[in-house]
């Protein structure tokens, strides 16, 4: 396939409109999904388009040999702070990978807070040039733990976290043109990763997908983690990569575990294997929403992993279903548009034998978007009454006045029946940016 420049307008215009508003940019998000395109590549040629002089770019790969002495602290300062000091109008720094930066471990051990004073002394340097009126900072870091759940804290409220994923089939599509439903067959088998365009055939993408895990995910959380090896890791990822999409929690996947290791793992352990995963976003986690009663559930909940392709590699594509893998994407597509996404669950009444009891309907997604919510429901085949009504019931019983929204795949046309649902096609959803305005 011919090399070629993908468009991530999104999050390019994210860029241009934080440019100069004295935050620091933190570009966030799973290793090789393209931050560093787009802030090296991308965000760049816009500044230089814009007028602004080369040497003005300060640009700085901690994940890199020829940058690897800029992973101390005190170093990264000097050279920031020589780059900067002689430089005309503002200053652009990019820093790729800023979780690199960090004084390495002494002998001896160490407690917790002796080790995150030790791994998170790069905000001290950020900060300082933060505060300098002629710098803008722009980091990217592939740990939420590291980045983006310390913003209000280390940055003192003056970090903005941007979260880059994997493309989305819009992005896919409009870089590979041609048939859609072909286009979409591929994508739900290999993703989103910007680098398969590289590839050429099935068997290199699949090696590059599979080697992913070994060379750079598992890696980075072993280094990270302080783990003796990545065997534990690598099996909590792959029973979370098979259950993605259905509902569970920490003790239900420890029992999965001990069918497959033979003896059950601690389920606190289990569930601080899975923060790790999240934490390097491969997966993220859908809360359960109780509608009607307006809270969250403590379990069970939802793991989605970052991109389908990732998921089925790492299953050796064996478990490629077609309904839970549109769920998934639809997922991804919605966070990728800056949704926060919940897995809702409404209670109703219903009759069983004459007995009356209480029943939970699920719906799929209860889609937050800052002007209200949006229900939505994931259908694979929409034949017959019957499946209609069955997978409407919820959407029907919730009963407030926000959207309801059916995704469908294969040939649906848009319309909005008497009761205010919405049926569209998956095409139409994935493709259309405006379909939930």
């Amino acid at each position: 396939m011919r090399a070629m420049k993908i468009k991530r307008d999104f999050y390019l215009n994210r860029l241009i409109e934080a440019k100069g508003d004295g935050f620091v940019k933190i570009l966030t998000g799973i290793r090789r999904c393209g931050k560093s395109f787009l802030l090296f590549d991308l965000f760049k040629s816009h500044l230089l388009k814009s007028g602004v002089r080369r040497e003005n770019i300060v640009e700085i790969a901690l994940d890199k040999k020829k940058d690897a002495r800029l992973r101390d602290p005190d170093s990264l300062y000097d050279f920031l702070a020589k780059q900067t000091a002689t430089k005309r109008g503002r200053v652009y720094v990019f820093i790729d990978e800023v979780q690199e930066c960090r004084r390495p471990k002494m002998n001896g051990r160490e407690t917790a807070d002796e080790k995150a004073e030790r791994e998170e002394q790069f905000y001290d340097v950020l900060n300082e040039f933060r505060e300098r009126k002629n710098i803008d900072l722009y980091v990217t870091g592939s740990n939420s733990r590291l980045l983006v759940t310390d913003v209000a804290t280390q940055f003192r409220g003056r970090g903005e976290p941007i979260q880059v994923n994997p493309l989305s089939f819009s992005e896919y599509y409009a870089a590979i043109g041609g048939d859609k439903t072909d286009a979409w067959t591929q994508y739900l088998l290999y993703g989103g990763m910007p680098e398969l365009f590289s590839k050429r055939t099935d068997e290199s993408k699949k090696a590059y997908l599979g080697g992913l895990f070994k060379t750079i995910y598992f890696r980075d959380v072993v280094e990270r983690c302080e783990l003796p090896d990545d065997g534990f890791l690598s099996n909590v990822n792959d029973v979370l990569m098979s259950v993605s999409g259905s509902l569970t929690n920490p003790t239900r996947l420890a029992n999965h575990l001990g069918t497959i290791l033979g003896k059950k793992p601690d389920s606190r352990t289990v569930d601080r294997y899975i923060n790790m995963l999240t934490d390097a976003y491969l997966f993220r986690k859908a809360e359960r929403y109780d509608i009607r009663g307006r809270k969250y559930l403590d379990f069970p909940s939802k793991y989605y992993p970052a991109d389908v392709g990732l998921r089925n590699a790492r299953l050796n594509f064996r478990q490629v279903e077609p309904d839970h893998l549109m769920e998934c994407a639809i997922y991804n597509e919605l966070i990728a548009r800056g949704a926060n996404v919940d897995v809702g669950m409404l209670e109703v009444d219903s009759r069983k034998g004459g007995k009356r009891e209480k029943k939970q309907l699920e719906i799929d997604f209860v889609v937050n978007t800052g002007r209200g919510k949006i229900y939505i429901q994931s259908v694979y085949r929409l034949a017959g009454l019957e499946k209609m009504e069955q997978e409407t019931r919820g959407l029907h019983k919730i009963g407030d006045s926000f959207r309801k929204i059916v995704v469908v795949d294969g040939v649906q046309p848009l319309y909005t029946d008497e009761s205010g649902i919405t049926f569209v096609s998956l095409m139409d959803f994935m493709l259309n940016q405006n379909i939930l305005d």
